[in-house]
């Protein structure tokens, strides 16, 4: 299974914060908003991953980045000359997904909870149609939503309703067969001249290929899109580091918990980077078991 992270848009209800870079390329925390949805592509075991951006901002992230390689992972490039919608990830991806299945999840999505490696796991498993994940919001009007039957079947889904029927917003994390190629090229630009997530959805729920993953309580999702929300989500992951004693979205802990790394590869790349709160914690990686 392949990955893409789209990370374009011009982030403007983050300005002037956002003007001279991508706001993927912003910190949460103690660490890029990047960092995030790629932790979660390689928590899902997807090791080729494209990064769909700007042609602006594209140096800065592999400035960031790179191919990957030392995270055990290949990491390829492709900008977004127009923006067309999240849909057309797949159109501009063609070429990268070829005969695979892909997941996609925007670069400013983050997610975080117990058993969040299994969820990931049960999804890519799904070999035929697609999976999407429900989580229960206040403000359901300002996403894609799905509603359900009383056999907890998904029965619509709308684009920002203005009368929404249900809570549950669909979040921006998909795993789709092949398909989703030709059926990303069928769509017809929706009233904002986008290609729209929530109408490639539809398509696989009237082929009755949906499938939705509930994200039940204790479960957190957060979309990282204007000032107040990137503070949340920082004082959560700070809070949740705290507590815990552990990093969120960790990289190289990953790689290294999924064998992409060696411990001898890992140590080679922290000979290269500086002694901070961040890489030392990755370096008492090397001495446990």
């Amino acid at each position: 299974m392949k990955g893409i992270i789209l990370a374009g848009g011009a982030g403007m209800r983050l300005y002037p914060a956002s003007l001279p870079i991508s706001k993927i390329l912003l910190p949460i925390y103690d660490k890029p908003m990047i960092y995030y949805p790629l932790s979660t592509l390689m928590m899902a075991g997807i090791r080729d991953i494209l990064i769909i951006t700007t042609l602006e901002d594209i140096d800065n992230f592999k400035k960031l980045l790179g191919d990957g390689s030392q995270w055990g992972i290949s990491l390829s490039y492709v900008p977004q000359l127009v923006k067309k919608g999240i849909a057309d990830a797949f159109i501009l991806g063609e070429d990268f997904i070829g005969a695979d299945r892909v997941a996609l999840i925007l670069g400013d999505n983050i997610f975080y909870g117990n058993g969040f490696e299994q969820i990931l796991q049960s999804a890519k498993q799904n070999t035929a149609g697609a999976t999407v994940f429900a989580y229960e919001v206040r403000d359901p009007e300002r996403f894609g939503v799905v509603s359900f039957d009383k056999a907890g079947n998904a029965v619509s889904l709308e684009e920002k309703p203005k009368t929404p029927k249900s809570n549950f917003a669909v979040t921006g994390l998909y795993f789709y067969d092949n398909k989703v190629v030709s059926y990303a090229k069928q769509l017809k630009p929706s009233s904002r001249g986008e290609l729209e997530i929530t109408d490639l959805n539809k398509v696989y729920l009237a082929h009755n290929t949906l499938h939705v993953a509930r994200l039940e309580r204790g479960f957190a999702w957060l979309d990282t899109g204007t000032h107040e929300s990137v503070l949340q989500a920082a004082n959560f992951v700070h809070s949740m580091q705290l507590n815990q004693g552990i990093e969120i979205a960790c990289l190289e802990e990953i790689a290294l918990q999924k064998g992409f790394i060696t411990k001898a590869e890992l140590a080679q790349t922290l000979s290269k980077c500086p002694s901070n709160t961040y890489y030392q914690y990755v370096s008492r990686l090397l001495n446990k078991k």
